[in-house]
């Protein structure tokens, strides 16, 4: 194979030529003789498999890497296309990791086909570290190491006005939160039908009043914009090394900085510890952002805290509808979505909407 390989449609074609014509820029003149491919994580809307590579001779590479491909089952793949998630993940890793010093893996090769929607990352490996556990949660001292790490993603591009000149990122126009508002109302029936008896009736409840709200809520700004990670929660984020890292790029967006910070508690701490430590942990995180040469007020970084505890209901409804139903995923999404309601209600985040 000469030239740049074509773009990934599915797990089968991460061949040894393929892997060589992707590596080649690493490679020098070396080729990828054998490939074997296992499942790894838990992910929704893409396939990511370990690969253990072998090649012809030493070669400045590691021995294994992680792919991110299009999803097998049509129902991710579909939900994927709705919302760009292989587009955005692949202009991620190729235009704005380079220059973040938050820890997130490095990348050997990346690419998009729009035509078909088919896209591919080859990522390192950072295991032994592993991935937390959304349905259990994280640790307190897990999650405040994660909010040092979002502190750095979010510094690095803090009011950044190219930022807002990049379509991919700035997804925020009148059609898309009209769109995406419509969406989510619609699936939430559906949502009410399958999980009613397994979610808190306070949970339902408080989605049923904020929906009217949802349109002027997606479309109105508050504070200074930066790099989001949009769903930055405990499933898509590896702990157990030095570092904590940060996975999944799908949802990154140009958005407020606050709307990371409190799906992340919100979703990925049990309701107890989250009550028992969130103004600490908050507290952490405005202390590693100001360090980092951002000049946010702690008034307004709390309000903002406060203010986007619903992102994580419009995370929950329209995730759980969208992509193929597995049982975690349903164990999952229940547990977010009574999480994230219990937190909008305990920070009356309702006063605070449009």
């Amino acid at each position: 194979m000469t030239g740049p390989p074509p773009v990934v449609g599915g797990a089968a074609q991460l061949t040894a030529p393929w892997l060589t014509a992707a590596l080649a820029g690493r490679l020098d003149g070396a080729t990828v003789t054998e490939v074997g491919a296992a499942p790894v994580g838990t992910g929704q809307v893409a396939d990511s498999l370990r690969l253990t590579l072998t090649y012809d001779r030493p070669v400045d590479l590691p021995a294994t890497l992680v792919a991110k491909v299009p999803a097998a089952a049509e129902a991710s793949r579909a939900a994927a296309r709705a919302v760009r998630t292989y587009e955005i993940e692949a202009s991620f890793y190729a235009e704005i990791a380079p220059g973040l010093r938050a820890r997130v893996p490095e990348c050997f090769h990346c690419a998009y086909d729009p035509e078909h929607d088919d896209f591919v990352v080859l990522l390192e490996d950072l295991a032994p570290a592993v991935q937390a556990d959304q349905i259990t949660g994280m640790t307190v001292p897990d999650a405040a190491a994660a909010l040092a790490e979002l502190a750095l993603l979010h510094a690095a591009r803090w009011g950044d006005p190219a930022l807002a000149e990049s379509p991919w990122l700035n997804r925020n126009t009148p059609e898309a939160t009209a769109f995406t508002a419509e969406m989510v109302t619609g699936l939430y029936p559906g949502f009410r039908e399958r999980y009613a008896g397994r979610l808190e009736p306070d949970s339902l409840a408080l989605i049923e009043r904020f929906l009217p709200h949802l349109a002027g809520y997606l479309g109105a700004r508050y504070e200074t914009w930066t790099i989001v990670h949009g769903d930055f929660r405990a499933d898509n984020l590896l702990v157990g090394a030095p570092r904590v890292a940060v996975l999944d790029w799908q949802t990154c967006a140009y958005g407020p900085a606050a709307a990371d910070v409190s799906y992340f508690l919100g979703s990925s701490l049990s309701v107890t510890d989250r009550r028992a430590h969130e103004e600490d942990l908050v507290r952490g995180y405005h202390r590693a952002l100001t360090a980092h040469g951002v000049g946010l007020d702690w008034d307004e970084c709390w309000t903002g805290y406060r203010r986007y505890a619903f992102n994580g209901l419009v995370m929950a409804v329209g995730a759980a509808m969208l992509v193929e139903r597995t049982v975690r995923g349903d164990e999952m999404f229940c547990t977010m979505a009574d999480r994230h309601a219990r937190h909008a209600l305990d920070l009356d985040s309702a006063a605070l909407l449009p």
